[in-house]
């Protein structure tokens, strides 16, 4: 089994953390619109919501969550990316822990969710052998009639057509699809997939 993708380039550049904590800084100094994903998912819940932010890296979406008034609880195997949450994103519940071993019961958070998003390519940073269970990590994580959102591009080595196959082998339906978080519609050429997902009822 090959290990997390995102700890591997860390390895080999220990610097890569603190370069992608600036780069959002700066963005989001400059006023560029980073909160794409974190409208797609207000939109789909109820105010006070509660939101895991799976892969959360420093708190982007979380943290733009928590400012409308969700219950966001945000994970990321990076400690380095998690500090950078805690300090430009306080008030949510961030916590270091891998997505494919996730027990957050376990970690003093035993209450579901109405929503798990795993933006930012995050799928495509996993171990290729855990997606699956990575999936089925956050569906466990789910309240009754929650589903999981996740976002990721084309070209990163994990094609729609082998996600689709996770999300079916993985007990979960794929439900809408878009090719951006501004909801247009996903067509066999788009080089991005959002997809919602649902726990199979089977």
């Amino acid at each position: 089994m090959s290990p997390n993708r995102w700890i591997e380039l860390t390895e080999r550049n220990p610097e890569h953390s603190s370069w992608y904590i600036e780069r959002f800084r700066a963005m989001a100094a400059s006023g560029d619109d980073l909160a794409g994903e974190a409208r797609f998912v207000d939109a789909m819940v109820a105010r006070r919501s509660r939101v895991l932010d799976a892969g959360c890296g420093p708190g982007r979406v979380g943290g733009h969550l928590a400012r409308a008034g969700h219950e966001v609880v945000g994970v990321d195997i990076d400690p380095v990316l998690i500090a950078a949450a805690e300090h430009d994103h306080p008030g949510p519940t961030w916590l270091v822990a891998d997505l494919s071993e996730l027990d957050l019961e376990a970690m003093g958070t035993a209450e579901g969710f109405d929503v798990a998003v795993c933006a930012g390519n995050v799928m495509t940073f996993l171990d290729p052998g855990t997606r699956q269970l990575v999936l089925r990590r956050l569906a466990v994580h789910l309240r009754t009639g929650g589903r999981i959102v996740t976002g990721f591009g084309a070209g990163r080595d994990y094609s729609f057509a082998e996600f689709f196959d996770d999300v079916e082998r993985a007990g979960l339906v794929a439900g809408v699809q878009f090719s951006t978080w501004d909801l247009r519609p996903f067509t066999e050429q788009s080089d991005f997939l959002v997809a919602v997902l649902t726990p199979s009822t089977e």
